[in-house]
């Protein structure tokens, strides 16, 4: 039988050594639970790691201290994007040829990460990438669609199971934060174009800059105390903000997906 074809296109690739560390200590840290579930080793997947393979290693290297038994697999759709990550294979750690469809020979997949790729793509391809790699999930697998800057001092990322999306999650470097909306521009792609008036995501991206802006005198002790009122004060609007402080000292916030869904897909309560 011919191999199938890898599903999607080539994306620039640019990539940096920690770049995506804000991602991987979510996974690592909330997300935890899905690769500690009693059974086989998890498998995680690294998809569309770029020109590099290090965002791999890095995965493999930090997952392996929730699970040692964990695989970690990189999966390209560029042959010689693969062929740079086969040196670097070790137990634990792979690299194949593939794309959307996540080919691990009938396996699936309890992570599928996938950063800086739909971004490349038009919004309208969103829903049928997603689509494609929730068929190889796991029943509490996770596909984690997301956007950073080139040196991962501002993340997004959308995180979507099988039955559909689930939370949006920001994380800052908190330090020379002149606003929260400045993230605005590293939203995935399908929220970047709906930071508009009348859209949920606006309306979420502006109450935290307000409540940011009202947490100002809470500067003097620090830029994660000024952050932590501004996330408390959110909160207490009704923004159905998930986790805890321990999250919230690291620059990250994570919301449910009904508070910022595009209009049309969902609303908040």
């Amino acid at each position: 039988m011919a191999r199938q074809r890898p599903v999607g296109t080539i994306t620039r690739g640019t990539t940096n050594p920690n770049r995506l560390r804000r991602v991987d200590r979510w996974l690592a840290g909330p997300q935890a639970w899905r690769l500690r579930r009693p059974g086989p080793a998890p498998v995680v997947v690294d998809l569309g790691y770029g020109a590099s393979p290090v965002t791999a290693v890095e995965l493999h290297d930090r997952l392996r201290r929730v699970r040692r038994d964990v695989e970690v697999v990189g999966i390209e759709i560029e042959p010689d994007r693969v062929a740079l990550g086969q040196p670097l294979e070790r137990e634990g750690l792979s690299f194949r040829l593939g794309g959307f469809e996540v080919p691990l020979d009938g396996r699936q997949a309890t992570v599928v990460r996938a950063f800086n790729v739909l971004r490349q793509y038009d919004e309208s391809e969103v829903a049928a990438a997603w689509a494609t790699v929730q068929h190889r999930l796991t029943p509490d697998g996770l596909l984690v669609d997301g956007t950073c800057d080139e040196l991962g001092r501002r993340s997004a990322w959308i995180a979507v199971d099988r039955s559909g999306p689930v939370s949006l999650s920001l994380s800052w470097r908190l330090r020379g934060l002149d606003r929260p909306s400045d993230i605005a521009e590293r939203l995935p792609k399908s929220l970047i174009h709906r930071n508009v008036e009348g859209e949920a995501v606006h309306d979420w991206l502006r109450a935290l800059d307000e409540a940011w802006l009202r947490a100002a005198h809470q500067a003097s002790f620090g830029v994660r105390q000024r952050f932590l009122a501004a996330v408390e004060t959110v909160r207490a609007e009704g923004w159905p903000v998930a986790d805890g402080p321990a999250r919230w000292r690291l620059g990250e916030v994570t919301v449910d997906w009904s508070a910022v869904a595009p209009e049309g897909q969902a609303s908040r309560a």
